[in-house]
C-alpha cells in the first residue's frame, strides 16, 4: 500500500507540474479519508488548488501542513505566497466568504418582495353609535372573567352577565366563593 500511495504522489506531482491541477485534485479527493494528517497529502491538494486559483481551499491545506509540521519551512513559505495571491486576486476569482446574516437577510427580502398585504376590511368611517351600543346575548361564552368585569356589567344593568361572570369567578377563585354568592344574591334581588 504504501508503495502504490508515492505513486499516486508521484503521479500527482506529475500533474501538477504539468499544469492539470483537476485531474490532480481528483486523485487527492479519493484518497482524503485515508489519509487526514498527511502532510504530502495536503501539499499536494494545497498546490493543486492554488493551480486552479481556489485559494481559500489552498489556505485552508497549507495551514494544516503547518500545524502538522510546524518546523517545515516550505508549507509555511507556500502559504504566505497563495494568501499574497488571495489577496491580489480579483474579485470573481476569490471564494466569497459565506455570510449567513447576510444570507438570511437576501432570503427574508425575497419573501417580502412577494408579500402582498391582505385587503381591508374595515373602513374609516367610525362604528355607528347604534351598533356600538348593542349589547351580545345573555346566553353569550365569556372567557375571560374578573370581578372588574362583573362590576362594568353591574354598571351597565346587565345583571345576568355580572352573574354568569360571579359563577366561574367562584370555581376559579374558591376561597372568595362566599364574597361572590353575596353579590350573586344581591343581583338575583335586582331581577
Amino acid at each position: 500500500m504504501t508503495s502504490d500511495l508515492h505513486l499516486i504522489f508521484a503521479e500527482v506531482s506529475l500533474d501538477i507540474k504539468l499544469g492539470a491541477f483537476e485531474p490532480a485534485l481528483d486523485k487527492l479527493i479519493c484518497m482524503k479519508r485515508w489519509l487526514p494528517e498527511s502532510y504530502i497529502f495536503h501539499l499536494l491538494s494545497a498546490r493543486a488548488s492554488r493551480g486552479l486559483k481556489r485559494y481559500d481551499d489552498a489556505v485552508e491545506h497549507l495551514s494544516h501542513c503547518c500545524r502538522i509540521a510546524p518546523s517545515n519551512q516550505v508549507a509555511w513559505r507556500e502559504l504566505i505566497e497563495v494568501k499574497t495571491l488571495q489577496s491580489q486576486a480579483p474579485e470573481p476569482e476569490r471564494k466569497p466568504a459565506i455570510d449567513e446574516v447576510a444570507e438570511e437577510f437576501e432570503q427574508l427580502s425575497k419573501a417580502l418582495a412577494g408579500f402582498t398585504p391582505p385587503r381591508a376590511t374595515e373602513c374609516f368611517d367610525p362604528t355607528p353609535i347604534a351598533e356600538q351600543k348593542q349589547p351580545f346575548p345573555d346566553d353569550a361564552s365569556i372567557t375571560v372573567t374578573t370581578e372588574s368585569l362583573a362590576n362594568l356589567f353591574i354598571a351597565q344593568g346587565a345583571y345576568k352577565k355580572a352573574i354568569r361572570v360571579y359563577t366561574s369567578l367562584m370555581q376559579l377563585n374558591p376561597a372568595k366563593a362566599s364574597h361572590f354568592r353575596h353579590c350573586i344574591d344581591q343581583l338575583l334581588e335586582k331581577l
